[in-house]
């Protein structure tokens, strides 16, 4: 997919949406997993001056309800793989205006693009593009400021059910520029992306690629062989990894699963880490297989706007094991427990 054709896509997809009632301000949630139609379905919320809820697709059929709920949502957009906790729980909806099914075998609570676009040929199209293709094109009228919110996403819900987390358009520009900033991303970089779409880290992660114009490759599997021959095919200069994954890779080229002689990995320069704590012994074991890797981590909140408030730094990997320092654009201050500067040791 071009840039061009993921602009028209989000415009389509936007205009969809208003042609079929959503008022400005309502909510939006995406209940899918990684796929092409991800991203232009997030934007085509923005764009139609709506905000996104994406939902974490490991929740329960009661989690999902009582984000739908919590956030008001009135207008759900799901996936295959959810069609049974959504059915479980569709008669409590209450709030829900309408459902929009993305897939085939559309279920018959639901309605599939294929109805929602009445000049749409008749019978499932193979492709994204060919469904929406009768969608009105062109930038959908709408004014947009940097002060109106954008996007609800939740906490992952470690202390009981998720709680709601509101964002503006501006941070979520902020979040674009500082992951282009943290990673010198260019136009002629590839970003490979494993995580979910639906969490900051990801999303935020891809902003990057967003911002520079480069290409994103989006990988469904985690297996340390489709990572390699992914990074090999797409000639991929970035990798976003999470410690088990590294520790995979790393593992399945000692065990001999992997031999590196395989794969042409030489447009690799970075090795991206983070969303947990990262044992500095797995960095300089990762070193000692890939010398010629930058290395960076990250620290985020949802509430942050994903990872960019705390990073390494790329030319920090002496301090590998520390949590870096303030994000681009980010200012920190360190406190004792009454919330007060703390003075230098």
């Amino acid at each position: 997919m071009t840039w061009r054709e993921f602009d028209t896509l989000a415009d389509k997809f936007a205009n969809l949406l208003l042609a079929h009632g959503l008022r400005r301000g309502e909510k939006v949630g995406v209940l899918l997993m990684n796929c092409l139609e991800w991203l232009p379905i997030y934007f085509g919320i923005l764009k139609a001056g709506a905000l996104a809820v994406p939902l974490n697709y490991r929740y329960t059929a009661d989690e999902i309800k009582y984000c739908l709920d919590l956030a008001d949502v009135s207008v759900l957009v799901f996936g295959k793989e959810f069609v049974g906790r959504v059915e479980s729980v569709f008669g409590e909806l209450n709030k829900i205006e309408g459902m929009l099914f993305v897939g085939e075998d559309c279920p018959t609570f639901a309605e599939s693009y294929d109805e929602l676009i009445a000049a749409a040929p008749a019978g499932r199209p193979d492709g994204y593009d060919e469904l929406i293709a009768a969608a009105p094109a062109g930038r959908p009228d709408v004014e947009i400021t940097d002060e109106d919110y954008a996007a609800i996403y939740f906490s992952s819900g470690t202390t009981g059910f998720p709680k709601a987390i509101l964002h503006r358009h501006k941070a979520l520009m902020r979040a674009a520029i500082t992951e282009q900033k943290h990673h010198s991303q260019t136009h002629d970089d590839v970003f490979l992306c494993m995580p979910p779409l639906y969490h900051t880290g990801a999303k935020m992660h891809w902003f990057g690629s967003l911002v520079s114009g480069s290409r994103a490759v989006l990988l469904k599997g985690v297996s340390p062989k489709w990572i390699m021959q992914t990074v090999s095919e797409e000639n991929v200069s970035i990798v976003w990894l999470l410690v088990p994954w590294a520790q995979d890779i790393l593992d399945a080229i000692d065990n001999g699963d992997i031999r590196l002689e395989d794969y042409d990995l030489s447009h690799w320069r970075l090795m991206h880490i983070g969303a947990q704590p990262v044992p500095p012994s797995l960095i300089q074991r990762w070193k000692k297989v890939f010398p010629a890797h930058e290395y960076d981590t990250n620290y985020g909140l949802s509430e942050s706007i994903g990872p960019g408030c705390v990073h390494l730094g790329v030319e920090n990997i002496r301090k590998v094991g520390a949590i870096g320092k303030a994000g681009y654009g980010w200012q920190t201050r360190i406190v004792n427990d009454a919330h007060e500067p703390a003075p230098c040791q």
